[in-house]
């Protein structure tokens, strides 16, 4: 009778429990992997958004000021924004009544204080007129 009783009984055998494990390690590599890839993008998007608000924030601060001080020069190279992102300004006088501003934004990424052309995040142009 003991012996019809243990025939009743299920379990996994040890080369099923091998092959299962085996699968699930299979599967868990690709997951893992878009799961970095997913976080990498979140960083990457995190930093270009702040990026396009400073700049944002910061073609602001030159359209006020212009309505004033026309003729100001805007120029500006490597100005911190904070949180290690830095700016640059240029201007292009098209008539003595208006100008080309472009506004570009990064963050340091390797921290030497200078903003280069593959850590700018966004580029923001616009045209400012002379109010009177």
């Amino acid at each position: 009778m003991p012996i019809a009783v243990m025939k009743n009984k299920g379990g996994f055998t040890l080369p099923e429990v091998v092959v299962a494990a085996a699968l699930l390690l299979v599967a868990m590599v690709p997951i893992l992997k878009a799961l970095t890839r997913a976080n990498l993008d979140s960083v990457i998007i995190e930093r270009r958004t702040q990026s396009l608000c400073l700049a944002q924030g910061k073609l602001n601060q030159i359209k006020a000021r212009s309505i004033y001080d026309f003729d100001h020069n805007f120029t500006e190279d490597n100005n911190s924004l904070g949180n290690s992102y830095l700016c640059n300004v240029s201007q292009t006088v098209v008539s003595s009544n208006l100008k080309a501003i472009s506004v570009s934004v990064g963050q340091d990424i390797n921290r030497n204080g200078t903003l280069t052309s593959d850590e700018i995040e966004v580029t923001l142009q616009t045209q400012i007129a002379k109010r009177w």
